[in-house]
Formats: C-alpha cells, structure tokens, sequence
C-alpha cells in the first residue's frame, strides 16, 4: 500500500472519530437546538458531489470513489486534502499576471534593444500565453538575428503547430531533430511525427513513430504512437503500446501519475475502444 494510501486512510479514520465525538458533545450539550456540526453533515452530500465531479475529471486511484460515497462528508474532505490541490495549475495561475507585465515590459525594452535574446524570451512567454500568432513572430525575429541554437526552431514549431501551419512546423522540426533527435525528451519528433500526419505523408509519419516508440517510453509520446497506429490499420502494435503504458503507470510514483495522468486517461479509452473493435 502507497503512501498516500496510508494518509488517506488515516486522515479518514480520524477526522470520521474526531467529528462523531464532537457531534456526540454537541447533542450532549444542545439536544434541541442547531448545530453547526450537524449543519454540516446534513448538507455534506453537496462535498460528496463535488469529490465525485472532481474525481472523474483528473481520474486519481480508484479507492478514492469508495471513501467519497462511503465516507460522505468527512470522505469527501479526504479527498479534497489529499488529491484536491493541483499546485502546477495554481502556481500557473499566480504567474500569469507577472508573466503579462513581463510581456509589455519586453515589448518596451525591443524598441531599444531588438536583440535575439529579448525575442526569445518574448516568444516563450507568449507561448505559455497561448498567443501563437505573437510567439511565432517573436521567434521569426530572433532566428532572424542568430540560428545558432535549436531550442528557437522548436518553439516556434510548437506555434506554428496550434496554428495549424503543419508544413512550417515540419521543417523547423526535421532541423532540430536532425540536430538532436531526443530534443526536449523526444517530444520534438513526437510532434515532427504529428506534423507528417497531419499533412497526410502517412508513410514518412509511419516511419517516424516507429522510430518515436523505439527512443521514448513517455506516456504521451506512447500515447500519440498508438493513436496513430490505431487510425492506419495496425490496431495490435496500438494495443502493445497502450499496454506499455499502463505497465508503467503500476510501478510510476504519484506525482508522476499526476503530471501524466491526461495521457493515462487517454491511453485507457484507447484501450477500451481497441477492445470494442477487436
């Protein structure tokens, strides 16, 4: 059992203790009036109906369901202590009004000083904006001053890529990895891979994925593997993959499981429609 098994359980266990004791006191003292104990009990099922809303979007261990139905209130409080926060969202979040008064400021200082770092920077930031219209003009402007570096090609890529400029974003990414084909753990060629697709080189993305499965054992470059491989016809290599993937979310650590967990949950309704097809 994981660590988060055990303080799951005993969060449970003793906080369902402590509450039965205080609302034993409560009655003891007040058998007729209100209490704020049992106001909270009685309307616990609203915290159960969230823990289950929010449980089925991020999808956590499967034991958490049963303490939120089973537990009611206190359950549900578990597993909002435990599983609730997502820091990377929040911390995200806080960042984003700092990282906008940071894009006006760089947006100042390139009237003075246009110099391929600054547009870099630019170009990232906008990135993590979704503005990938002004990130892939950023990024023009600084390979314009120097193509010394890769990592400007593969930013780039990545704008033009959502905006659906799967040729541009083909050839800054045949560059980069032509230069390091495990570029940014191999989510370069996974895109590069994605970009042939989509600009309908099913041959050439063939070769590309099998390549891809060989060099990253990822959960979302497996993932993009097997749904391609499931969309052309090789619906058993699909299968092998996704059954990669959950073989290695047994033996994964949780927070691992949590930054991965949109790939896992993909990987399972790929599996379950594999199955269905089969």
């Amino acid at each position: 059992m994981t660590f988060r098994v055990h303080l799951g359980a005993t969060i449970f266990a003793r906080s369902l203790a402590f509450a039965f004791l205080a609302q034993a006191q409560s009655h003891a003292r007040a058998p007729h009036g209100f209490s704020i104990l049992s106001g909270v009990f009685a309307y616990g099922f609203l915290l159960q109906i969230a823990a289950v809303i929010h449980w089925s979007r991020k999808r956590p261990d499967s034991f958490w369901l049963w303490i939120i139905i089973i537990g009611g209130f206190i359950g549900a409080l578990a597993y909002f202590l435990i599983e609730g926060p997502d820091f990377r969202a929040l911390q995200r979040s806080l960042k984003g009004p700092g990282r906008r008064r940071r894009i006006r400021m760089l947006q100042a200082i390139i009237l003075d000083n246009p110099s391929a770092g600054n547009y870099e920077e630019l170009g990232e930031l906008l990135l993590e904006e979704k503005r990938y219209a002004e990130a892939r003009a950023a990024y023009d402007q600084a390979l314009a001053a120097r193509t010394d570096s890769i990592d400007p090609f593969y930013r780039r890529a990545l704008a033009l890529f959502e905006l659906r400029e799967y040729e541009a974003a083909a050839r800054d990414l045949a560059h980069v990895t032509a230069v390091d084909p495990k570029y940014d753990y191999s989510n370069a060629f996974c895109l590069y891979a994605r970009s042939l697709a989509r600009l309908g080189k099913t041959a050439d993305a063939s070769t590309a994925f099998d390549t891809l499965v060989q060099r990253s054992h990822s959960a979302s470059t497996l993932y993009e593997a097997a749904a391609f491989f499931a969309e052309h016809g090789r619906e058993a290599e699909a299968r092998e993959l996704v059954q990669r993937i959950a073989a290695r979310e047994m033996t994964m650590p949780s927070y691992q499981k949590r930054r991965d967990r949109v790939w896992l949950r993909k990987a399972k309704a790929l599996d379950r429609k594999l199955r269905r097809t089969a």
